[in-house]
């Protein structure tokens, strides 16, 4: 904002000269406003970055004071950069501190620059007769665009709070997923491994007294393997496992981001939890192939119970022409898909549409 007002001021005023441009502005005006741009941006990046740059806006103020004192201009034109250095200071500045720079821009403008009566023949009436009005507005300016251009920081550094608290709750959600997932395998594992370790052993010490105690020993040996290899196959499938309902607004909410609209078609039944969990890798992939490989500005998604198949459409409206299945992932989700008796398919699914079909068995998917 600042930067804004620095330059549409004199460029404005410049606008007005006829005949050949004073040399002063072109020799020391543009120049200063050059290095008070440099300067802006400077406050802005600390402010952005939560630093500070004191020397920037002491320099800065430095610069406006000569460049008002310099140039032959009227309080619309060079007297703006008087805001425009309020407006950047007041990203590094504290409430008094703003305050001080506001009252400061309210009156070293006015002071350094033409008359209020000069203004009349710079603007056409009604100020050619009363020019206070200007005044008055320009005062507004000088206290409005420095609060603004706090608030408009706030607001930034809200919605920055917000990103890195979602971006904190997913990596917390994964690291207590990490956590019970260990959790759950070093009770399956400790416990298993303790069991076979005692029976082994016992195993061993009647293997000198007793062969058949022995020998049933070890059997059970075998099971006890057998059985924690059946459960930790059980814990990795369920640590696998998607959300079909979560992963569904997930994708929504990224493709609606992305600027594609969305609607979706729910099942009226429950889909199996490993039909879910095929389903929801084929809508991940197929959001990913939307936001990458397609201009897409709708997309339906529809998961519907057919004949004792879950059977799952994404159309969009992003390409043209496409043959084939479509990427490396689609192909392996099709892959995987088919080891269960289903099916993933992809192509023209309307003018200027693609669909992705995908079909998997309630009753097969494993």
């Amino acid at each position: 904002m600042g930067i804004v007002m620095a330059w549409a001021g004199p460029l404005g005023a410049l606008a007005k000269v006829d005949g050949r441009l004073p040399l002063t502005p072109l020799l020391v005006g543009v120049p200063g406003l050059v290095v008070f741009t440099v300067l802006s941006l400077r406050i802005l990046q600390a402010a952005v970055a939560g630093s500070t740059a004191g020397g920037a806006i002491l320099t800065s103020a430095m610069v406006a004071v000569v460049l008002m004192l310099t140039q032959d201009g009227h309080l619309w034109s060079w007297g703006l950069l008087a805001p425009a250095w309020a407006s950047g200071a007041a990203l590094l500045l504290n409430r008094s501190a703003t305050i001080a720079a506001c009252v400061a821009a309210a009156v070293v403008g006015p002071l350094l620059t033409s008359p209020v009566a000069d203004l009349a023949n710079v603007f056409a009436p009604p100020y050619a007769d009363d020019p206070r009005p200007l005044l008055i507005i320009y005062l507004v300016v000088s206290v409005v665009a420095p609060w603004t251009n706090r608030f408009q920081l706030w607001f930034w550094q809200v919605v920055r709070a917000a990103e890195e608290g979602r971006e904190a709750q997913a990596r917390l959600a994964v690291t207590e997923e990490r956590l019970r997932f260990s959790r759950d395998l070093h009770d399956l594992v400790g416990h298993s491994l303790t069991a076979i370790a005692v029976k082994s052993e016992v195993a061993v010490k009647l293997s000198r007294v007793d062969i058949g105690r022995s020998t049933g020993e070890m059997e059970e040996v075998r099971t006890l393997a057998r059985q924690a290899l059946k459960e930790i196959r059980a814990a990795v499938r369920g640590y696998r496992t998607v959300d079909l309902a979560a992963e569904l607004r997930g994708v929504i909410a990224v493709l609606e981001a992305g600027g594609v609209r969305c609607t979706l078609k729910e099942p009226g039944d429950q889909v199996p939890e490993e039909a879910a969990t095929l389903l929801a890798w084929v809508v991940r992939e197929g959001t990913t192939n939307v936001l990458r490989h397609s201009f897409a500005t709708r997309c339906r998604i529809a998961i519907t119970i057919q004949g004792g198949n879950a059977v799952l459409e994404m159309t969009n409206d992003g390409v043209a022409e496409l043959d084939g299945v479509g990427g490396t992932g689609l192909i392996g989700l099709s892959e995987r898909v088919t080891a269960t008796g289903g099916s993933v398919t992809g192509g023209p699914g309307g003018p200027g549409e693609f669909r992705l079909r995908a079909t998997v068995p309630l009753e097969e998917a494993r």
